[in-house]
């Protein structure tokens, strides 16, 4: 591999400097693309032109990243059937009936109303805007009973979504990172993120924490001052201005069709078994040496699993509306398409971070970074290091896809050159991404948060980010701590 030196930081440089000062996290990615083939090129404009376009192609060259995008747009599709053929409408009703709003109940039906949307968004780990929306939306009108702030529903909603998917990789979230560590040279990448789970402490004290605020009635802050506003009465602050009205923008329940949960239940754990049993079908093999549990995992596919179980799912989810007539076969075709180009977006966004990484493969970037801070920073700052860069890098873009891209790329070559536990370089990295996908005021999850609450969405951010804080600097100093005793 030739040696490209300083210049290979330039392609990671340039997309995090353009993503923070223009927000346009794909226009920033493809120019930073762009700079990388430049180079690569010899500084010849039509020659970085072509190679970048063939760099972009050349990600469907390796199977693990197209699985990974094709799942991506049938998620949308998943998204789609769920929503209009009234199931999320439907556990939305069957949820309601179970808070008491009398005087002497209330206050345990407070608690329990937070538990409730807390393993919601849990347990929707598909997806992350999804488990969102739907938190938002099925306990917008309890919360607003029970007298609990908007802003309250809107921090639940965000410390289920990024956080919890992170920590569940049965989606698209583990298949993307996957494909992220296999562009690393990684055998078995199920393995590896299954390995840095433990180390992944953002995301864990997050749900802690979460939980803790819910169990104890301990919240602080910002938020403190909005629950006391909420139980005088008042859902908003003077001057704010909730991001939708009561309406939340989503598909509608199809005219007609009888609401039912069992519409978003079938899919969602159709998904979920499909997903199990698609990890031991391609993990198992005859002449496998550990046929344990953990053997048969780590020799699986993670991006064939998470494909092939979304296949399965839209296929089941197909024939049990068809059959119901809850949607015709040209309905179907439509909302299945509907669906996909809903997330094209996405697509784009992880096309683009798949490719990235390759490029900083090429240019040698992490191995570059290794060999340059070895005698200079000590090997046991470098967990701590990757973790703050990730959250500034993550924050400042409002997206953690991009940033597993950058990160990655450079973490894994830097834990082989300097000797340092790859799983705690993994989970730093991956930890410092949710931290900004959690409380940026322009990531997504954030934003789907505020606007799946009709809360504000600078009063959602302003409450939750003394958590999301606090969360990090605990992180933070454990990563510190680890790095020099681990």
């Amino acid at each position: 591999m030739e040696s490209y030196g300083f210049l290979s930081l330039v392609p990671p440089l340039i997309a995090i400097s353009l993503a923070i000062i223009t927000r346009q996290v794909i226009v920033s990615l493809l120019i930073g693309i762009f700079s990388g083939w430049l180079i690569v090129g010899n500084f010849n404009i039509l020659s970085g032109i072509i190679l970048s376009i063939e760099g972009i192609v050349n990600v469907f060259s390796d199977p693990g990243s197209t699985r990974v995008v094709i799942f991506t747009f049938l998620v949308g599709s998943l998204i789609a059937f769920i929503q209009v053929s009234g199931g999320v409408e439907g556990f939305i009703r069957s949820v309601k009936n179970n808070f008491d709003t009398s005087e002497n109940k209330i206050s345990t039906s407070r608690k329990k109303a937070q538990i409730f949307a807390s393993i919601t968004g849990i347990s929707l780990f598909v997806e992350s805007n999804i488990s969102a929306l739907t938190v938002g939306t099925i306990y917008r009108p309890i919360f607003d009973k029970l007298k609990i702030s908007r802003e309250k529903l809107a921090y639940i909603a965000d410390s289920t979504s990024a956080p919890s998917k992170l920590l569940i990789p049965f989606n698209g979230w583990g298949a993307f990172i996957m494909g992220l560590l296999i562009t690393q040279g990684l055998e078995y990448p199920f393995q590896e993120l299954v390995s840095a789970l433990k180390y992944n402490f953002y995301p864990i004290l997050v749900i802690m924490l979460l939980f803790y605020m819910i169990l104890f009635d301990k919240d602080f802050g910002p938020m403190k001052k909005a629950e006391l506003r909420t139980r005088k009465g008042n859902k908003f602050n003077d001057g704010s201005i909730p991001m939708v009205s009561e309406e939340i923008t989503v598909l509608k329940a199809k005219k007609g069709v009888k609401i039912n949960s069992l519409n978003m239940f079938i899919p969602l754990l159709t998904m979920v078994i499909g997903m199990l049993f698609m990890l031991f079908y391609t993990g198992y093999s005859p002449n496998l040496e550990d046929k344990s549990f953990f053997g048969i995992i780590k020799n699986a596919s993670g991006s064939s699993s998470v494909l092939y179980s979304v296949i399965i799912s839209l296929l089941v989810s197909s024939i049990y509306y068809i059959s119901n007539k809850i949607l015709t076969g040209r309905e179907t075709i439509n909302y299945l398409i509907k669906g996909m180009s809903g997330m094209m977006q996405l697509s784009i966004l992880i096309l683009l971070a798949f490719a990235v990484g390759n490029l900083c493969n090429e240019l040698g970037t992490g191995i570059y970074v290794s060999n340059s801070i070895k005698n200079i920073i000590s090997p046991e700052l470098i967990p701590f290091l990757l973790f703050i860069t990730s959250c500034f890098i993550s924050f400042s873009t409002g997206t953690s896809w991009g940033t597993f891209a950058i990160m990655i790329a450079i973490a894994v070559p830097i834990s082989n050159e300097l000797g340092i536990n790859p799983s705690l370089a993994i989970a730093a990295s991956l930890g410092g991404g949710v931290f900004g996908d959690h409380c940026s005021p322009i990531s997504d999850s954030s934003v789907v948060s505020s606007m799946a609450s009709a809360s504000d969405h600078i009063d959602h951010v302003k409450t939750q980010i003394p958590y999301a804080g606090l969360c990090g600097i605990t992180s933070a100093i454990l990563y510190l701590i680890l790095g020099y005793y681990y």
